[in-house]
């Protein structure tokens, strides 16, 4: 056998002793591996091996038993690149690949099962058994005192040591080769439960549990599709990471029966499949194909569920404003969707919460019916609170809706969210046009947020974009439109006054001052689109005009667009359009900041020509 591994790889294969118990059964002392080039790859004090006689004529060599004690295997990479373990991988020829032929990771999958669960010895004994890698960047320590496999059941326990991530753990299981089944729970010995290493290094957060249990009950290869069956479940799951949410997103209890299949170009989540959060049940349904285009089919629904389970399940982190909130009846959700990216245009999203005789009759930590009376609204900038501004009408700031230009609410709606009083708080085209848009530039490039949805990040949450705010922004949403918590009228007034328009300006009548010397009802038609223009991106409203105080002549463009489609909606006349001009009369303290160019028009800048030219 030395002989043998000595001619295979640039190694050193030290065996102090070895004997044949009987024909099949071998036991070793005072082994190791030693690399030509590198430290001592593993050494162990005894091995004892039953082989499978049957295996033998397979060509493989499989145990029956198998039972090792003190083992150390330890990998190292030295700061030159060289490492003491890679000689065990060899060198493989490059095969030349086709093109034409689809890589089928289902029957990979299934010969990878297949092998694992043949080479599992009937019986499996490990004492002492430490599993180390050192880098500079990496150490990772495993401390394993027992592990034990016999009449199908699995027992261990290990400590793990990730640089400075210390896990103890336990495990139970259950493994029947024959069967392809296995099953197995790890625990946390330690208060602070399970994390998951190099979570923090890789992506920035963490993601930590107490108990996680797994099991493949089934497995079935036909017509070259791989089709897996199997359940999972977790305890007290929490996950922090800055752009999911600012706090910890815990979940008490989750789990997950799969039916999964793969096959040529194919990977689905089968309609058998059923998840669990908390007591919310779903049911997601996922197909992707990737040949001759992706195709991508998600559809998920959920169980109606009671209306205080409801709020009580969803996990903690997200919906903060909602923690604690009641309500009679039932909610169920709804989601389809198909993506065909190489047919953009006919993409479908169509996402719909249901109320079943659902009523609120407890608020969570916000009162979502705040902005029906005055209430004090506090106006964020990069995560600071600047100004604190009473939205009522004890505030001579604050414009009431009547009180508003036509011109400007017309305006505003066609730029923002034209159907905004006969949608529930949802615009499904624009932000099944977002999500085209997105795919085919590779990046986040346009949102579909509706005035309501504005509204709700403004007064309810904050400005951070993560994706527990957004998750919370379409809840309340749904929860103010569909129960009527507040007219749309009554929305439409507050949106109005206290979005932001420039420098430390917010409301409407506040920007008619800055911008015009004016008040919100003597706003023109010209005047009211340039506001609108700069809604999405307030603090760049200096952009727009050149240093005499002109607008810019891209800015013609967008007076003719938001001016055509008012013109075609019946909300201006013919007389109005053709009358518009690209042009704003700035006042005060806005031209104070926008014009840096001197002034030409007096008198003083006229120069006459000498009299022997006028000659």
């Amino acid at each position: 056998m030395q002989d043998k591994v000595e001619a295979k790889y640039p190694a050193k294969l030290h065996v102090g002793k070895a004997a044949f118990e009987d024909l099949n059964t071998v036991r070793m002392e005072n082994i190791a591996l030693v690399p030509n080039q590198g430290d001592t790859l593993l050494r162990t004090q005894e091995v004892f091996a039953e082989i499978s006689l049957r295996t033998l004529f397979k060509g493989r060599v499989i145990f029956n038993e198998l039972r090792i004690q003190n083992a150390y295997l330890t990998a190292v990479k030295n700061p030159d690149g060289t490492n003491n373990y890679s000689f065990l991988l060899g060198k493989k020829k490059a095969e030349p690949v086709d093109t034409t032929k689809s890589r089928n990771y289902g029957k990979l999958l299934n010969d990878l099962i297949e092998k694992a669960f043949e080479s599992v010895p009937d019986q499996l004994s490990f004492k002492n058994l430490n599993v180390s890698y050192a880098s500079e960047r990496r150490n990772i320590n495993m401390k394993m005192p027992s592990l034990q496999i016999e009449n199908g059941e699995i027992k261990t326990a290990l400590s793990v040591k990730t640089d400075s991530l210390v896990n103890n753990l336990q495990v139970h299981g259950t493994i029947n080769p024959a069967k392809y089944f296995i099953s197995a729970r790890l625990y946390a010995l330690d208060s602070g439960g399970i994390s998951l290493p190099y979570v923090k290094q890789k992506f920035g957060g963490t993601v930590a549990f107490d108990t996680l249990a797994v099991s493949l009950t089934s497995k079935d290869f036909s017509k070259d599709m791989l089709t897996v069956r199997g359940d999972a479940s977790i305890t007290d799951l929490k996950v922090h990471h800055p752009r999911i949410s600012d706090s910890d997103v815990k979940v008490k209890s989750g789990s997950v029966h799969y039916v999964v299949s793969l096959g040529p170009d194919y990977y689905a989540i089968d309609s058998l499949t059923e998840v669990r959060v908390n007591k919310i049940k779903a049911y997601p349904v996922i197909q992707l194909r990737t040949k001759p285009a992706r195709d991508l089919i998600v559809r998920l629904r959920t169980d109606v569920t009671p209306a205080t389970d409801f709020f009580a399940s969803l996990p903690t982190g997200v919906f903060e404003s909602v923690e604690g909130m009641e309500g009679t009846g039932g909610l169920s959700y709804k989601l389809k969707s198909h993506i065909n990216f190489a047919d953009l245009k006919h993409l479908t999203f169509d996402s719909d919460l249901e109320g079943h005789d659902f009523k609120i009759t407890k608020y969570g930590n916000e009162d979502l019916s705040l902005i029906n009376k005055p209430f004090v609204y506090t106006a964020y900038e990069y995560g600071k609170p600047v100004r604190n501004i009473l939205v009522g009408p004890q505030n001579p700031y604050f414009a009431p809706y009547n009180t508003i230009s036509r011109y400007l609410k017309y305006a505003i709606l066609t730029s923002e969210d034209a159907a905004f009083f006969r949608h529930k708080g949802f615009h499904e085209e624009a932000f099944r046009q977002s999500i085209a848009t997105n795919i085919k530039a590779k990046k986040f490039v346009r949102g579909g947020s509706t005035i309501s949805m504005q509204l709700v990040k403004n007064v309810f949450l904050t400005r951070k974009k993560t994706i527990a705010r957004k998750a919370e922004e379409a809840l309340i949403v749904w929860l103010i439109e569909n129960n009527n918590l507040v007219s749309k009228t009554r929305m439409y007034e507050v949106y109005l006054n206290i979005i932001e328009w420039g420098p430390n300006v917010y409301g409407i009548k506040d920007a008619s001052r800055f911008f015009y010397g004016k008040q919100p009802s003597e706003l023109t038609l010209g005047e009211s689109i340039f506001l609108a223009s700069i809604i999405p991106k307030p603090k760049a409203y200096k952009n727009s005009f050149d240093a005499h105080g002109n607008l810019k002549p891209r800015v013609a463009w967008y007076f003719k667009l938001i001016s055509g489609i008012m013109l075609r909606r019946g909300q201006i006349s013919q007389e109005e359009y053709d009358a518009l001009q690209p042009r704003v009369e700035l006042y005060g303290r806005a031209r104070d900041l926008i014009v840096t160019a001197p002034d030409t028009t007096t008198s003083d800048s006229l120069q006459l020509a000498p009299i022997d030219l006028l000659d």
